[in-house]
């Protein structure tokens, strides 16, 4: 839309004020964020350099364009004396430019990232961010200030995806707050044409279905999504170094042949998406969210959920179906009562929502052949949950509950940790008595008689806690566990025990005798602890053992090199010897000849030297 008249249009001038206001250290728009807003009439100054803004009209909601985005607007121009010298409403035809990118003068894109859509300002613009020191055009002088009278009449916005130009998106429809991920399945209209306008690709009426890392039509469609929100439409260009390149393609599958170096045009727009969810970290228990929950708690380890599911095989196959006639399946979260992926992924939903729910084996029935309610499934076999949450039983928390009642529960929770750890469940045990802890905290006042309780339970828990770091080799924190008990107790044996197995687990056997002797102090005739002496002992022994051989073959290795370096020396010594001899036998018979040579010289008529 461009027009050799206007004045905002770039000329020399507009691009050296944007060079020049490069200098300045604040952001567009920075002084008034913390200002308050301006009411109608008011004006303000918002640049260091003098560019100020008076308020004519308000506009709407609360968003404003950013260099980069291409904004439309009517504008007046004049003079400080009140001539007009530019008018887009003269022409009728609103100016439609890219902000921060030299098209205008530089006041009028600092003042118009201030804007909301409908405002209408007035910008009282200095020399400096005008035309400067050059001749404007239509009779604006040099050095002259300048009025603009500006409607914000609408903007896109504006992306550089992969910020080198290869993929821009303008935005022509915003949609809602649900962005689109790497693993979501999203359904998507399209329109690919090539720089003439020729339609080149289209998706069916109702849009194409796909997984938006699977990509789809070319590289650059993938880029694109995970930048849109649901119900957003867009214009993409797209280069050819992220479309088909200098090779094109061919027509296929209904799809017009597309010629080398083809720059695309695409309107797009992303009509749902559903959103995957990575639950296992691993991509093998995925969740796909076919209608959304409400609220936002979701269950936790110990509550327990009302689900109906269907489960089936990739191929289709039902093998379960709970929940539907009439009395909902219950389990509980985290007591294994259903396979590992199912469990994970139902306690990542909110009530009401319906998923579909992916679990490879290794968080299903893994290799073996197992027998289900309506069929066989075969080793390895992908499971495919399709799950409603109906509802689920929140427990209090911690801070909802009376003194009493989290005594009660932290008894509760610890007994549930002691029977885990009974058959075997150490991992599961452990979350068992860190939660425990959780409800009787040490910063939470008590009432009188309870602080005992209060301090031998979460004593047990610690020390218990503790017994199944060990048995999961995570020496670190039993330590760290055991420091606690004995913080408040520092004559506890079982602490000083097991943190003593920590530290010899970790080769810490310094700091394991130490423990080892406190504990025998308080509890001399203790089997255990003297058991673990003699295993300490032992490993001192060896360690000591060790080292005394390494020191003798490095010793020895030291006497090996040192042995070499002495024969080496005496070589070279007897080679330097021998080579001294040689010369000073060479010099000699040098001398006794040299008196012949100068002598033979002489005859020529010069005696150098006599005999």
């Amino acid at each position: 839309m461009a027009h050799s008249s206007r004045v905002t249009f770039s000329s020399a001038a507009a691009r050296a004020a944007v060079v020049d206001d490069d200098d300045f250290d604040e952001e567009p728009g920075e002084v008034i964020e913390s200002a308050p807003p301006l009411r109608v009439g008011e004006e303000r100054e918002i640049h260091p350099s003098g560019l100020k803004k008076k308020l004519l009209r308000a506009g709407r909601g609360w968003e404003t364009p950013v260099f980069g985005d291409e904004v439309t607007v009517h504008y007046v121009g004049r003079l400080m004396n009140g001539s007009k010298f530019d008018s887009s409403r003269d022409r009728g035809d609103p100016l439609t430019f890219k902000l921060g990118n030299g098209e205008v003068v530089s006041g009028l894109d600092h003042g118009l990232v201030t804007m909301k859509k409908g405002e209408l300002a007035l910008f009282t613009v200095p020399s400096d961010l005008g035309y400067g020191s050059v001749v404007g055009i239509q009779g604006v002088p040099p050095g002259a200030d300048l009025q603009f009278e500006v409607e914000l009449v609408s903007w896109l916005t504006v992306v550089d995806i992969c910020k080198d130009g290869g993929i821009i998106k303008k935005i022509m429809f915003s949609g809602d707050d649900v962005q689109a991920g790497d693993l979501d399945q999203v359904t998507v209209k399209y329109q690919v044409r090539l720089s003439d306008g020729k339609l080149v690709a289209e998706s069916p009426e109702g849009g194409s279905e796909f997984y938006v890392n699977e990509g789809h039509l070319c590289e650059a469609f993938p880029k694109v999504l995970k930048t849109m929100r649901k119900g957003e439409k867009a214009v993409v260009t797209v280069q050819p170094q992220y479309a088909f390149g200098e090779h094109g393609r061919e027509a296929e599958n209904g799809f017009q042949a597309i010629p080398s170096n083809a720059v695309l045009t695409i309107d797009v727009e992303l009509v749902s998406l559903k959103p995957v969810v990575d639950v296992s970290g691993d991509l093998k228990v995925l969740k796909k969210v076919l209608r959304s929950g409400e609220g936002i708690h979701r269950p936790k380890d110990g509550e327990a959920v009302r689900i109906r599911y269907t489960a089936m095989l990739e191929d289709g196959t039902i093998f379960e179906k709970l929940g539907f006639d009439g009395e909902l399946f219950e389990f509980v979260i985290d007591e294994e009562q259903v396979v590992a992926g199912l469990e994970q992924a139902v306690g990542t939903m909110l009530k009401g929502e319906l998923s579909e729910v992916t679990v490879k084996p290794e968080y299903g029935y893994g290799n073996d052949e197992t027998k289900r309610d309506l069929a066989i499934l075969p080793p390895c076999s992908t499971l495919i949950y399709q799950v409603e949450m109906v509802d689920f039983t929140k427990e209090k928390e911690p801070w909802e509950m009376s003194g009493p009642e989290k005594i009660e529960a932290a008894e509760k929770t610890k007994k549930a940790g002691n029977d885990l750890y009974k058959i075997g469940k150490f991992k599961r045990a452990s979350k068992k008595y860190e939660k425990a802890v959780s409800y009787i905290n040490e910063d939470e006042p008590l009432e009188s008689g309870e602080e005992k309780l209060v301090k031998s339970l979460r004593i047990t828990c610690w020390l218990n806690h503790a017994a199944c770091c060990l048995k999961l080799n995570n020496f670190l924190e039993a330590v760290n566990l055991c420091s606690k008990v004995l913080d408040v107790e520092f004559h506890n044996v079982k602490a000083l025990y097991r943190r003593a197995q920590a530290y010899i687990k970790t080769a810490d056997l310094d700091l394991a005798k130490l423990d080892i002797q406190k504990a025998l102090e308080v509890d001399p005739q203790n089997r255990e602890v003297k058991s673990l002496q003699t295993t300490l002992k032992q490993l001192q022994l060896e360690n000591n053992k060790r080292d005394a051989k390494l020191y003798v073959n490095m010793f020895a290795s030291t006497r090996k090199d040192t042995d070499v370096v002495l024969k080496r020396l005496k070589v070279e010594k007897a080679n330097a010897d021998e080579v001294q001899a040689m010369e000073y036998e060479h010099s000699a018979s040098t001398e006794i000849e040299k008196p012949h040579e100068e002598e033979a010289v002489g005859d020529s008529g010069v005696q150098i030297m006599e005999l």
